[in-house]
């Protein structure tokens, strides 16, 4: 049993070497650890322990109650079975501290990982937005260019705008000018009809009296 323990704490210690150190087998056995832990693998290593765990209280008692005996009832088996149950009780201690230092050990280094992982996500993530940012900052500097430009021609078509619409005032003020200036035409043809008018009534009426005069004389 002694020699097992032994055993059993050498491979412990080389387990906890392994670990702390960064080697290729350390992943491996990281991996083979991960594995283990899966399934009902837990619950065996458990009752495993709980069962060293009370076989160490039993030397531990056994040591106390050697111990507690007078001094001159101990005999040479006696104190054989102390040293056995002690050293036994040690052993078992150790290997069960061992053990928890294992599985710590494998469960900080597996967060380290996961850690790593997230920080290293990030990382991409952040440099993701940045070139992000940078390519919406490009963007956004060729949307300015284009809106300056587009002001600068809408500027354009106003003044243009401003003097087609001086064109369109001043030929409208021509037109009215030259409807105004037509009417008078009007007005005075008209009155030129009249006087025209009146001029052929006036010779007519000459020519009738003229004509009426020289019929009396003949007569």
């Amino acid at each position: 049993m002694i020699y097992l323990f032994f055993g059993v704490l050498f491979i412990e210690m080389l387990t906890i070497l392994l670990l702390l150190f960064k080697t290729p087998l350390r992943k491996l056995l990281i991996i083979g650890l991960d594995r283990a832990k899966r399934g009902r693998a837990p619950l065996v290593v458990k009752s495993v322990g709980a069962t060293v765990f009370v076989i160490m209280m039993y030397n531990v008692y056994s040591v106390t109650e050697i111990q507690s005996r007078p001094a001159d009832v101990i005999n040479p088996t006696d104190q054989i079975l102390l040293a056995y149950h002690m050293l036994e009780a040690s052993l078992m201690g150790f290997s069960l501290f061992l053990s928890l230092m294992i599985d710590r050990l494998h469960h900080y280094i597996r967060e380290l990982r996961i850690l790593r992982k997230t920080m290293e996500a990030a990382k991409k993530q952040n440099r993701a937005a940045e070139e992000t940012k940078n390519k919406g900052a490009d963007d956004v500097k060729v949307l300015n260019d284009e809106l300056f430009k587009l002001k600068s021609q809408i500027k354009k078509l106003e003044s243009e705008h401003e003097l087609k619409e001086k064109d369109i005032k001043s030929a409208e003020a021509n037109s009215l000018a030259l409807k105004n200036q037509s009417e008078g035409f009007l007005l005075e043809y008209d009155r030129l009809l009249a006087e025209n008018q009146n001029l052929r009534d006036q010779l007519r009426a000459i020519d009738e009296s003229a004509s009426y005069s020289s019929g009396k004389k003949n007569m």
